[in-house]
């Protein structure tokens, strides 16, 4: 009588021969397939990186024939300049403030939008237009509705008996103008992603909550928010990596000023190697503002994920 579990044959030299001769076919298409684009990350990704560090390290004004290597200098004038810690607290208000009313208005327009109302389809593509639209157009618009003579704007303020402030060129005023329209632009594309997780969610978990009689506010809170929290963690992500990067509009309505008042850390690289010709500095910023935008992605990942349900 056989036992039930009868031993594998072992592997013949034929068979171990035709597995290696596989699994090398296997990794050479891997390779076919995978090398172009890792050749493209490599040398419009991660050269640049590199070539960036190695700019912070030295002093040089474009007109040089070769950048001096000076080590450390750049990062030393860095953080002992009172400027310099101007810049990071402006874009630290700018980045919470960007993403966060970015995320409050965007999940409220996408709860408006998921009720079907009349004319949604509309409203939706209106309030998605700004973000398709270059953001120096948009820039060029707003310059219009701020003027504090012939915009838009006043037309508010006079309603209620006041004048209108002038937005651009007052250093109290212009920071929140500029936080208006980078938040005006960004904002329809917020909602229409929150939109397509709330399209995406199981009806069946949502019927069966309003079945045991759980209100509105109870079923946004405890059921549609946590089930958003993958979209919520892509949008933080995204939003906060593009508020850091935000520039056009930047560029177009204050160039940073008045005072500096308005002045990120994305225009601040580009206004020391651009007009100011200090590209060693420049490059120094862009290596802390690498390193902090690394850094939080990778705090992001660690901890916010974690309350992420999927």
């Amino acid at each position: 009588m056989t036992g039930l579990a009868t031993s594998k044959a072992p592997a013949t030299p034929r068979m171990s021969a035709n597995y290696r001769k596989r699994h090398r076919r296997g990794v050479a298409l891997f390779a076919l397939f995978a090398f172009p684009n890792l050749a493209l990350i490599g040398v419009f990704a991660y050269w640049p990186v590199l070539e960036n560090l190695y700019l912070s390290l030295t002093r040089w004004d474009f007109i040089g024939p070769a950048p001096v290597f000076i080590g450390l200098e750049n990062y030393v004038q860095l953080f002992t300049s009172d400027t310099f810690g101007d810049v990071l607290r402006i874009t630290l208000i700018w980045v919470v403030v960007v993403v966060g009313v970015s995320l409050v208005l965007g999940i409220a327009l996408a709860s408006l939008f998921s009720m079907k109302l009349p004319g949604t389809t509309l409203v939706t593509g209106i309030v998605f237009a700004p973000h398709v639209i270059a953001g120096a157009a948009i820039a060029a618009v707003w310059l219009f509705i701020f003027d504090p003579n012939y915009g838009l704007a006043r037309v508010f303020f006079n309603a209620v008996g006041l004048s209108s402030p002038s937005w651009i060129t007052d250093a109290a005023w212009a920071l929140p103008a500029l936080l208006i329209v980078s938040i005006w632009k960004g904002v329809g594309f917020v909602s229409i992603v929150y939109l397509a997780g709330m399209q995406g969610m199981p009806s069946d978990v949502l019927e069966a909550a309003r079945l045991d009689g759980a209100s509105r506010w109870q079923l946004f809170r405890r059921i549609i928010l946590p089930l958003l929290s993958p979209t919520t963690f892509f949008l933080v992500i995204t939003q906060t990596i593009g508020a850091f990067q935000a520039f056009d509009v930047i560029a177009v309505m204050t160039g940073g000023g008045p005072a500096s008042a308005t002045t990120t850390l994305s225009w601040f690289i580009y206004d020391q190697a651009f007009n100011r010709s200090n590209v060693g500095y420049s490059a120094a910023a862009g290596t802390v503002m690498f390193v902090l935008l690394m850094a939080i992605t990778i705090l992001q990942f660690r901890f916010v994920e974690r309350k992420v349900h999927y």
